[in-house]
């Protein structure tokens, strides 16, 4: 079941209901996911050397929203992470923003999402540094991501943090003991305050209802190359699988997805124009940024990083790059060679 249909059976209900709010970004991503691999995203001319076949190829959009593309830049980052990896217990910390915040979240992406990276990063740098707690700079990879299982808009930030930290002062590995890397009701605690308090030095209005007590929650994660897959999924493509999409009959599209608490399989169903809505919400804006890294896992800090993998005794392996799928030829299944590119089906290359 192809998104790209979906979004062109109901794009005028979509836009008829709502047209008013839908922002620039989503219908870039909307255009982008239906001219997906067809000639409108351009087209490569292609021949085979050893049979003399020749053909345009449409491409690929490279939207980030779009669920058949990214897939060699996905592959990409793991290896750059890979590099990174210790021979470390790995933590997974996931600071998730009560429901009573996330209209104000929605309708100030930007800005909001913006302070919750930087009070996030903050509030585990200083309990990294507190000598109580480990006492030495931590590294760390963020993930934003915007929506739950059922695709409800649902900002949190996924954290995959090495068991430790880099006393620079003496050069030492400080492992982290226990069975958790910091307590999660301690670290929601000044998460909130933080938080609270960068919004309202940004001038946003902080609803009269936000909650007293936040959700952090705190769990191993096992090497770290386990995380970074994890988090993988959900880096350059749409927010849910077209293999997830179970229907669409009657004006109705049906999708499954997992329950986090019991781990069933669960459906849900909505009309074609409100799925696309669902989707089109986790448009993040252009060029905002969903993964970061921090701390000594920082791309500013490789010397930090070398000197921890010298510490850990890390054996580091270069790791080839990846060159991109070559097509093959229909005809004798030899790789073909590109002779052309045009930017559309209408301008001759």
């Amino acid at each position: 079941m192809k998104i790209s249909s979906i979004i062109n059976q109901y794009h005028d209900a979509y836009i008829a209901k709502y047209g008013g709010t839908v922002l620039p970004g989503q219908l870039k991503a909307m255009n982008a996911i239906c001219n997906c691999r067809t000639p409108a995203s351009g087209e490569l001319y292609v021949g085979c050397p050893d049979c003399d076949h020749a053909e345009w190829k449409p491409l690929s959009c490279g939207h980030r929203s779009c669920p058949q593309c990214q897939n060699h830049e996905t592959s990409q980052w793991i290896d750059r992470q890979q590099k990174k990896i210790l021979p470390v217990p790995y933590f997974l910390i996931t600071f998730t923003l009560p429901r009573e915040l996330r209209p104000l979240a929605f309708h100030n992406q930007r800005a909001v999402f913006s302070l919750f990276f930087l009070c996030v990063v903050s509030t585990l740098k200083d309990f990294g540094l507190n000598p109580d707690k480990l006492g030495a700079e931590i590294g760390m990879t963020m993930v934003l991501h915007t929506h739950s299982r059922r695709l409800d808009f649902h900002p949190h930030i996924h954290v995959v943090v090495p068991g430790g930290g880099i006393d620079k002062s003496r050069r030492q590995w400080k492992k982290k003991k226990g069975k958790f890397l910091f307590f999660h009701k301690a670290l929601a605690k000044v998460f909130r305050a933080r938080f609270l308090k960068a919004l309202n030095e940004s001038k946003l209005k902080i609803p009269g209802n936000a909650p007293k007590k936040w959700v952090v929650d705190c769990s191993h994660a096992g090497n770290g190359l386990t995380a970074v897959k994890y988090l993988s999924r959900y880096l350059y493509r749409g927010v849910i699988s077209e293999k997830n999409i179970i229907s669409n009959r009657n004006g109705v599209v049906k999708f499954k997805y997992t329950d986090s608490k019991t781990k069933k399989t669960c459906f849900r169903a909505l009309k074609g124009e409100d799925f696309i809505n669902l989707i089109m919400q986790h448009v993040l804006p252009r060029g905002f940024r969903r993964v970061r890294d921090y701390g000594f896992l920082h791309s500013n800090a490789k010397k930090l990083l070398l000197l921890v993998q010298l510490i850990l005794f890390v054996k580091i392996k270069e790791i080839e790059q990846r060159s991109r799928p070559v097509f093959k030829c229909p005809c004798c299944k030899s790789s073909m060679i590109i002779y052309g590119y045009r930017y559309s089906i209408d301008k001759p290359g």
